[in-house]
């Protein structure tokens, strides 16, 4: 077998109820790991690119959007949920017809949220923004931003969704590729679109949704290849009851988790804005490098919700118990590595973004507050895909409600208002990374005892009316191509 054969051979979709639990979640993590680094990198060559060329308050109009954005797409984020962990489980119970119901029941409700983002959206934006004290100097800016994305979030819903449907199926490579000539597209847009046109602030958001739509254009392409396995026409593409409550169900903790983080960082984002331009440009430019820091967190817990449903399904909650650790030791090293590395060339990284000194010196400053909360998140989503796929959405959603409502908003705004004075009428502005850093490492205490005591084992999906079960013969991804 030559190199490419080996290459091949090691990222081919997997059934992960079958082999060795530790090497089922690198050949899955790997990919996706590296599908999550072209993700982020989608938002950082964006910051990176009004950052250089067009200057700080593009930069900070940039990151004063991202909250907002967050919070009206997280109806797709919790539809994206439901469908995956319910994929993982049918695929692994060798459920065919289960299976395509689910997918088309996805791709219909992926259409009708994206169309109710693109109305909605835009509607929303100035109102809310003018609600967040947008300084004046960035807030047609980031309205531009935002409604554009708005406007053009189908590509954005469709690659999530159905990437998210190839995964739970087993296959993160595609994905990937397709992501990747997405990434490069991204790129070249955007220097065309904000250096060679000046389009500023709109240039990089019209660079992401065009490159987006067609990532998923291509994961179209690759879902509809998977004819064997997955059955998609006019009767399953319409929606059963059943299965719309249950993707639902299942995707709205998922979702009211995704509001939650969004609508703490809303409210944290108006202290943010307080502190006036430097400090969210600052705040821009950090949440990028953070992006990359929790990267390994999210893939690996993002790998034990397929892993742990496919196995769920199967009923093979021993293999459950064995990936989970494996997993452990997977996502500590790697989170201890990059943390390490990031506060070794932090300085180097945040020059990417700006030359303006005060900014850079403040940003490294902050990612020293939150290095020891990355290792803490490792925890938290690895053992948080454990439940999410063995059907228990309900636990994960009620650990970040504590941890982000409860713990880190008031947190941010007592020390904020704690550290006021002469010289900083607003507080400190540590007050937004120590809140952080805190709410992650007791989201790592809660999540470990909500796991030893949860009712998660208990959870699996496959309780359907028999009307609608016909067991499908084991096959692989690879085997239903054609």
């Amino acid at each position: 077998m030559n190199m490419k054969e080996k290459f091949i051979e090691f990222f081919k979709p997997h059934d992960m109820t079958q082999g060795k639990p530790w090497l089922n979640l690198v050949q899955f993590s790997v990919p996706l790991l590296i599908g999550n680094f072209v993700q982020q990198l989608y938002n950082t060559v964006d910051s990176i690119v009004v950052g250089k060329y067009v200057g700080d308050n593009a930069l900070a109009a940039v990151g004063a959007s991202g909250p907002l954005l967050n919070l009206l797409l997280v109806l797709f984020m919790g539809i994206a949920t439901g469908a995956g962990i319910l994929v993982s489980q049918y695929f692994g119970a060798r459920e065919k017809e289960l299976l395509s119901h689910t997918v088309g029941t996805t791709l219909t409700l992926t259409l009708i949220a994206t169309g109710i983002i693109m109305i909605i959206g835009p509607l929303l934006t100035p109102p809310l923004m003018s609600l967040l004290d947008t300084p004046p100097e960035i807030y047609d800016m980031a309205c531009s931003y935002l409604t554009i994305f708005f406007l053009g979030s189908v590509g954005f819903a469709f690659y999530n969704m159905v990437s998210g449907i190839l995964r739970g199926l087993g296959d993160s490579f595609m994905p990937l590729v397709f992501l990747m000539l997405a990434c490069g597209l991204n790129i070249v847009l955007d220097i065309l679109f904000v250096a060679a046109f000046n389009w500023g602030v709109a240039g990089v958001a019209w660079a992401t949704i065009i490159a987006q739509f067609i990532s998923a254009i291509f994961c179209m392409m690759r879902l509809l290849r998977l004819k064997r396995l997955v059955t998609i026409n006019k009767t399953t593409l319409r929606p059963t009851k059943i299965l719309s409550g249950k993707v639902i169900k299942l995707g709205l903790p998922a979702g009211l988790t995704q509001a939650i983080f969004s609508m703490a960082a809303i409210i944290v984002q108006s202290l943010t804005n307080s502190f006036g331009t430097l400090v969210i440009a600052m705040n821009t430019v950090v949440m990028r490098v953070d992006g990359f820091a929790v990267m390994p967190n999210f893939t690996f817990g993002n790998a034990m919700t397929t892993y742990s449903g496919q196995n769920v399904g199967a009923g093979q909650l021993d293999r459950v118990h064995e990936g989970t650790r494996s997993a452990m030791k997977m996502g500590l090293g790697v989170s201890a590595v990059l943390v390490v590395l990031i506060l070794v060339f932090g300085e180097g990284l945040m020059r990417m973004f700006t030359d303006t000194a005060e900014v850079v010196s403040l940003g490294v400053h902050m990612m020293r507050i939150l290095a020891v909360g990355y290792v803490a998140m490792a925890i938290t989503q690895i053992l948080s895909g454990v439940m999410r796929g063995a059907g228990d959405t309900m636990t994960p959603m009620w650990i970040s409600l504590i941890t982000t409502v409860v713990i880190r908003v008031p947190l941010a705004y007592g020390l904020a208002y704690l550290t006021r004075s002469e010289t900083q009428p607003q507080g400190s502005p540590d007050s937004l990374f120590i809140s952080m850093m805190v709410s992650w490492v007791l989201g790592a205490v809660i999540t470990i005892f909500a796991f030893r005591f949860g009712k998660w084992r208990k959870k699996a999906l496959l309780s359907y009316p028999s009307a609608m079960r016909e067991p499908a013969a084991a096959e692989t991804v690879e085997a239903a191509e054609g």
